[in-house]
């Protein structure tokens, strides 16, 4: 089917970029695939920069959460409920954080049972460090993108991540 006058497909580029010789099964697998893509090629910049400062993207996450939540921290599972990507064990990433001199883990004042996570101030510090280039990084990376379209794939994203979730609470 041609496409509608004015857009322009990008489905020609993915299955050469992915090496595929006949079509997508359905656009909404060309999307997916277009969109695990993009991540992917995306974040091996990141990947790299962060490994440089000892860190892995979801260790820079769980600092950036932990900067947020200010002098009081926060709880494990609350790190893992407020995480840009699904990470399999926070228990270990914040150890890894810990024994670099990042965070802290002090027992919970309102629940005795939980271990809260704290920045240290060194954790602090590389986050400053680290602020500006990873925003010159994204800027540099998604610099082709006028404000409109920006604005347009993000809502587009949105779309899909309520879909995303929507099907995963309904097969809890």
């Amino acid at each position: 089917m041609p496409s509608p006058k004015g857009i322009k497909r990008v489905g020609v580029s993915m299955r050469v970029e992915l090496h595929k010789r006949g079509p997508f099964q359905s656009s909404q697998q060309e999307v997916y695939l277009a969109v695990m893509r993009t991540a992917s090629v995306l974040g091996v910049v990141f990947d790299r920069f962060l490994k440089g400062h000892g860190l892995s993207q979801g260790g820079y996450n769980v600092l950036r959460i932990l900067r947020a939540a200010g002098a009081q921290g926060c709880l494990c599972n609350q790190i893992g409920e407020h995480r840009v990507a699904h990470v399999p064990d926070v228990t270990r990433l914040v150890s890894r954080l810990e024994r670099a001199g990042l965070c802290v883990r002090v027992r919970s004042e309102q629940d005795r049972r939980g271990v809260c996570v704290r920045l240290t101030p060194a954790g602090e510090a590389l986050l400053a460090r680290l602020d500006e280039p990873m925003l010159d990084l994204h800027r540099e990376q998604l610099r082709t993108l006028k404000a409109g379209e920006s604005a347009e794939l993000l809502r587009l994203l949105s779309l899909c991540r309520d879909g995303a979730k929507e099907q995963s609470q309904g097969q809890g």
